[in-house]
């Protein structure tokens, strides 16, 4: 199980460039997360977000797309 690090707890994390939520369990959507997210700080430009519930259903209630 891969997970970004301050988000070990969150199976869905979108990233708000795109509008797009990744499932961290699917490995192909956790690679293309990384890929994005490069060597850039998503994090401190508050660009990265999670979800409570940490559901899919959650994301699209904020306007995220599935990858």
């Amino acid at each position: 199980m891969n997970r970004l690090n301050r988000f070990e707890h969150h199976r869905y994390v979108g990233l708000r460039l795109n509008m797009k939520v990744y499932d961290c369990d699917n490995q192909s959507q956790f690679d293309q997360l990384n890929n994005k997210i490069g060597d850039s700080d998503y994090l401190g430009l508050n660009l990265i977000q999670s979800f409570s519930p940490d559901s899919v259903d959650e994301a699209k209630n904020r306007g995220f797309k599935p990858a």
